[in-house]
């Protein structure tokens, strides 16, 4: 006998379906639609002529390369925060856990500005690495300090949940057979965090690439030097420029789009691989 299943809270799949896809559509399909649709009014020769010039260029290695730098930093360090908050109990823990989210919450225009104030050569941190011969505001590193500022929190939320359902008695059980710290870890521990490791990395990464408003101000946007896409799309739209900005976009917008896609292969795969 067909048992049929009870009604649940939400609507039917139709509804929940249409719903979705109309909401998706207009929040997301019709604005990229609209993007794609603005650089087709320039020839072939010409778009490629407008997102390959030197200007350009420099600033797809400037972002991307800066994501890239702080989408890893934010690997490493951002999963010993998120070991230290899960795995030990002292005092100020809950400030530190707050903290986490300061990214989150804070106007990243006001970031840009509070970044650029202590990386500064006259600043709290910039003077103390002057007579090192390090400068950060105004240069690549500034950027990649201030995607690492704004990437972090991506990387703690997203292995903090995996880490408190890890269960010990598994890493004492290896522990009782005879495995040392480093086999435990790479063998117990990690291929447990690796899909959430690299959902946290391209999460950092893709915020990394569209992010404008804690970089402008840090990174000095000198052309060819320390300006980024997203500003560069600014300044041709303030130009009225807007074949070329969505020219720029459509590029960003594809190799954002193929990264994403081979990161969440690689997650899907290393997952099947831990099943197996």
């Amino acid at each position: 006998m067909k048992i049929r299943n009870s009604p649940g809270v939400l609507p039917g799949f139709g509804l929940t379906m249409g719903f979705t896809l109309t909401y998706l559509g207009l929040i997301v399909l019709i604005p990229l639609a609209a993007l794609i649709l603005k650089s087709v009014t320039l020839t072939w020769a010409q778009f490629v002529q407008e997102v390959t010039s030197p200007r350009v260029l420099a600033s797809y290695r400037l972002t991307f390369g800066a994501s890239l730098v702080g989408a890893i930093i934010n690997s490493i360090f951002g999963a010993v925060v998120a070991w230290v908050l899960v795995r030990y109990e002292f005092p100020g823990r809950k400030l530190v856990d707050a903290m986490v989210d300061l990214p989150f919450a804070l106007p990243t225009a006001v970031a840009g500005i509070t970044l650029t104030a202590i990386y500064a050569p006259n600043g709290w941190i910039g003077k103390c690495l002057q007579p090192l011969g390090i400068s950060v505001a105004y240069t690549p590193l500034g950027v990649v300090v201030a995607l690492t500022f704004i990437g972090l929190p991506f990387v703690v939320r997203t292995l903090q949940p995996v880490l408190e359902s890890l269960d010990l008695e598994t890493e004492k059980a290896a522990v009782s057979l005879g495995a040392n710290r480093w086999y435990t870890v790479t063998r117990v521990i990690l291929p447990t965090l690796v899909p959430a490791w690299i959902t946290g990395f391209s999460l950092a990464f893709a915020r990394g690439v569209g992010e404008y408003g804690s970089v402008v101000f840090i990174a000095g946007n000198m052309p060819m030097k320390t300006e980024i896409t997203p500003l560069l799309i600014i300044t041709k739209l303030e130009q009225y420029d807007y074949a070329g900005a969505t020219s720029i976009g459509v590029v960003m917008l594809a190799i954002s789009f193929t990264l994403l896609l081979t990161i969440n292969w690689l997650q899907s795969r290393t997952g099947l691989h831990r099943i197996h």
